[in-house]
């Protein structure tokens, strides 16, 4: 029988391969240079390089006509979509008023006011809002972790036949993985995100992959 790695050995292996990754990615332009510094210096979360590069590329394969973002964060990322789809249309929502301003600064910056629609709100209650009738193609979940079950389950009516729902952040800086984790900080985190990743895994209407790209990524195909 295989010995199984320990918890320490797999990080290693991870630092290591995500190093190497992050040597191969091509160099970013100017203006993603610059929303990358931002979120660096006002310590906004936003998708790292390597996860955004898979993101980037399921978005360039499938083309989505409509994209649903929830966690808009200061524009990175639906930028960044639309960068490889422009002719998508995004509708992203953000709760925190400081986001959603230096958000609709970047990408009127950019002059990607008529792709891009931010919406300033909870999610929880923008979702009830968006009409049944407009359905997206694909939604992009990357908020506050502890809802994403509530994120989930309000916007998957509004995915069409075919759709598939991206969530980021599944494995929560590997802490999901380590079975003696007792961080008090992030316990509680933690076993909101596993409770999460056991229910979408059965989830009886999509099929569901998690992938350890970035900080962790699941994908789910609507049947």
């Amino acid at each position: 029988m295989n010995r199984r790695l320990t918890y320490k050995e797999v990080v290693n292996m991870d630092d290591q391969i995500t190093n190497y990754l992050l040597d191969l990615l091509p160099t970013d332009n100017g203006w993603i240079k610059d929303l990358q510094q931002q979120a660096e210096e006002d310590r906004i979360p936003i998708m790292d390089s390597i996860g955004m590069e898979f993101l980037l590329q399921l978005i360039r394969l499938q083309k989505p006509k409509r994209i649903l973002e929830i966690g808009t964060a200061i524009g990175y990322s639906a930028l960044r979509m639309l960068e490889v789809s422009p002719n998508s249309n995004i509708v992203t929502i953000e709760k925190d008023d400081k986001r959603y301003k230096e958000a609709i600064e970047n990408i009127n910056k950019r002059n990607k006011h008529t792709n891009i629609q931010v919406i300033h709100g909870d999610a929880l209650e923008e979702l009830e809002k968006l009409s049944l009738s407009d359905k997206f193609n694909c939604i992009f979940i990357d908020a506050a972790k502890g809802q994403y079950k509530n994120f989930f389950e309000q916007s998957s009516p509004l995915l069409a036949d075919n759709g598939f729902i991206i969530t980021d952040n599944v494995l929560f800086r590997g802490y999901v993985a380590d079975p003696n984790f007792e961080h008090p900080r992030y316990k509680k985190m933690v076993e909101k995100i596993r409770a999460f990743n056991e229910w979408l895994m059965n989830h009886s209407d999509y099929v569901t992959t998690i992938l350890p790209i970035g900080d962790g990524i699941a994908i789910s195909y609507k049947k």
